[in-house]
């Protein structure tokens, strides 16, 4: 998800939060004495986590400017290392906005036995996640299912700011009192009285998607008590919501263009034996008839053009998805049947998809035009063709992305504040083909942050950890040895056979 967010260690300046900004808190607040001094009471999990799976909570304040104003409670889990010699607490998330923590981990953890994914890093570290306030167990914030969702017409201004207002006063009337105060900046403040309660002098931290963006703000915020730090898939902390989006569209079409020309040169594939060009102009016509011809799928619902590009969207998180997606496009090009897409094509969940414009919307002061109809209007005409540019696909849909935050109230501390990093070196890893993080989002933030150490992955897909042996060692290597390149490191792109695996070994490092 998004929307799951380079170069050597060297003098730095000092961090930013912006004027209007609370400054970061200090476990010596008197205020915070309360919170800094807990520690967690390991419980039983949910009866599907694997048995040794601990579950926990953790009490924060609302608000770290003023701590009497109420506290949440985040879900934790836990799963102890594995191996004699312990390294302590490595904190993960997945990614987002919207992504609880606490159900990714539990799911992951009953895969250990059959899959080489965490498994030394469970032997040396304990595994922690959390849902981030807002989130999962966490005071769930909720739209009640009213957010816009990508609309194939996104030249109606006014109608996209309606169904925009509307979404906000369900959003406000369902939430409760946390709702101002999910942005990623109180989310990182969380991450450091979770580190204490852990009883962690520094923070270890793996953070994937969104997941970067909170590891780098917690990294510029407590730069003293960030310990190895590796970020894979590196969101944009800086980029307006309107730039976000051109630039997601680009990078989706970038990993489109990668599973053409994969289709292209296998046998019976949808687009076997054409030309990208080509295979481009027929998935932007059909999009373009299914959004005036719906088809009828089950139950009655209907499969437009948008549902179309949203199932695409999400089958290009990693090439295993690819023969599953060519199998669906098949189906909707020779029979006109999209069952095999409507899964993929089915809206977020309502507390991902309200978490996501939340924070988004506290993490940037874009407002766009203030929610003035006729001047939101002329913003989506200028913008549209720049969206139509980077991909007749999948951009109309980013575009209807700029309205969520128009209305809203600017935020207090906007992670774009942030300007540099003094604390020890970050790894960040970037992907050449990622639809969701473009790669161009982490030579930005590497410039932001000053301190990070870059490892450029070739290779298709969202995220590498895990996906690429390459990426994994590195990460692993880091975490686990506290091991970096001198300079930017590369990760061969590698070869995809016909069920989505990898047929290229990248050469030992």
């Amino acid at each position: 998800m998004r929307p799951a967010l380079s170069l050597c260690a060297a003098a730095l300046v000092a961090t930013t939060l912006g004027a209007a900004g609370s400054p970061p808190p200090h476990p010596d607040d008197p205020r915070l004495a309360r919170f800094y001094g807990q520690r967690v009471d390991w419980g039983p999990c949910p009866a599907t986590f694997e048995d040794s799976m601990r579950c926990g909570r953790l009490t924060v304040p609302l608000d770290y400017g003023d701590p009497a104003r109420g506290t949440v409670d985040l879900a934790l889990t836990r799963f102890p290392a594995t191996g004699p010699h312990r390294l302590g607490s490595l904190v993960l998330n997945y990614g987002g906005p919207g992504g609880p923590g606490v159900s990714a981990l539990g799911e992951r953890i009953q895969d250990l036995g059959r899959t080489e994914r965490y498994r030394d890093l469970a032997e040396s570290y304990d595994l922690v996640a959390f849902d981030p306030r807002g989130v999962g167990e966490s005071a769930p914030i909720s739209c009640g299912g009213a957010l816009p969702l990508k609309h194939p017409d996104s030249a109606d201004g006014a109608a996209l700011l309606r169904d925009t207002e509307a979404a906000q006063r369900a959003c406000r009337a369902r939430s409760g009192p946390v709702l101002p105060y999910v942005g990623t900046v109180n989310v990182a403040r969380d991450l450091d009285v979770l580190r204490q309660a852990l009883g962690e002098r520094k923070l270890n931290y793996l953070g994937w998607s969104y997941g970067t963006r909170i590891g780098v703000v917690y990294a510029a915020q407590f730069p003293g008590r960030t310990g190895r730090m590796a970020l894979d898939g590196v969101d944009t902390l800086s980029d307006s919501l309107a730039d976000q989006a051109l630039e997601t569209a680009r990078g989706q079409q970038l990993a489109y263009d990668a599973f053409l020309d994969w289709c292209a040169a296998l046998p019976g594939c949808v687009f076997s034996g054409v030309t990208r060009t080509e295979a481009n102009e027929r998935t932007a016509a059909l999009v373009a008839e299914l959004d005036g011809r719906p088809l009828a799928a089950k139950g009655g619902a209907k499969f437009d053009g948008q549902d179309l590009a949203l199932a695409l969207e999400n089958n290009l998180y990693g090439p295993s998805q690819w023969p599953a997606l060519a199998r669906g496009l098949g189906a909707l090009v020779r029979e006109r049947d999209p069952s095999g897409l409507l899964e993929s094509a089915a809206p977020d969940e309502d507390n991902v998809a309200a978490a996501w414009a939340a924070v988004s919307c506290a993490d940037y002061p874009d407002r766009g035009v203030g929610g003035d109809p006729v001047a939101f209007q002329r913003q989506l005409d200028a913008l549209r063709p720049r969206f139509l540019a980077a991909s007749e696909v999948f951009g109309p849909g980013e575009l209807t992305e700029i309205a969520y935050c128009q209305g809203w109230p600017a935020p207090t501390d906007p992670t774009s504040a942030i300007h540099g990093v003094e604390g020890p070196p970050v790894l960040l890893v970037g992907g050449r083909g990622d639809p969701a993080t473009p790669y161009p989002w982490t030579e930005q933030t590497a410039r932001v942050l000053g301190n990070a150490v870059v490892l450029d992955h070739k290779g298709e897909g969202h995220t590498g950890f895990g996906r690429s042996r390459c990426v994994t060692q590195y990460v692993e290597r880091f975490l686990l040895e506290g091991r970096l390149p001198h300079s930017t490191a590369v990760c061969p792109a590698e070869g995809i056979d016909a069920e989505g695996h990898e047929t290229v070994e990248p050469p030992g490092h």
